[in-house]
């Protein structure tokens, strides 16, 4: 029993930690990747694929409404801005809740950039065109938040 007390206490405790915890290293790198202008804040552009990653994870943005080094990295550091892996066979069919607005906000923290003509289709996947690393691509966003992008016709 005692045993079985211990693994379920060790359990509860590892669901707490963050499945990936970003360095000061590698928070900073992201920050200097970030803020292109140099000005210490992140300004709408800079801040479109962070921003969304902030309400994806539900994350407050700062009252002031401003992305600065410090906000940034604190959220870095708490694991906001790492996006999971899709899940095996993505997208998966399935009754989605999600809003036009929340699977574009997906999409975008994903790194997706001009996300448009997002239509919700039979199996329940929102599916629309984005550019992805400077090319045009398909994207379809399941009911469990899984984005996946595919080459555009």
């Amino acid at each position: 029993m005692r045993k079985l007390l211990l693994a379920a206490a060790l359990a509860a405790s590892c669901s707490a930690i963050p499945a990936y915890a970003a360095s000061d290293t590698e928070c900073t790198a992201m920050w200097k990747k970030a803020d292109v202008n140099n000005d210490g804040v992140l300004t709408d552009s800079e801040a479109m694929r962070y921003s969304a990653a902030m309400r994806v994870r539900n994350v407050t943005m700062p009252a002031d409404g401003k992305l600065t080094r410090a906000a940034f990295v604190d959220a870095c550091k708490g694991d906001v801005y790492t996006m999971a892996k899709a899940d095996a066979g993505a997208p998966l069919k399935g009754s989605n809740s999600f809003t036009e607005a929340q699977a574009k906000d997906r999409a975008i923290a994903w790194g997706a950039t001009s996300v448009t003509g997002l239509t919700k289709d039979a199996d329940g996947i929102w599916r629309g065109t984005a550019m992805m690393d400077g090319k045009s691509s398909k994207i379809a966003v399941d009911y469990k938040g899984n984005v996946v992008f595919s080459a555009a016709p």
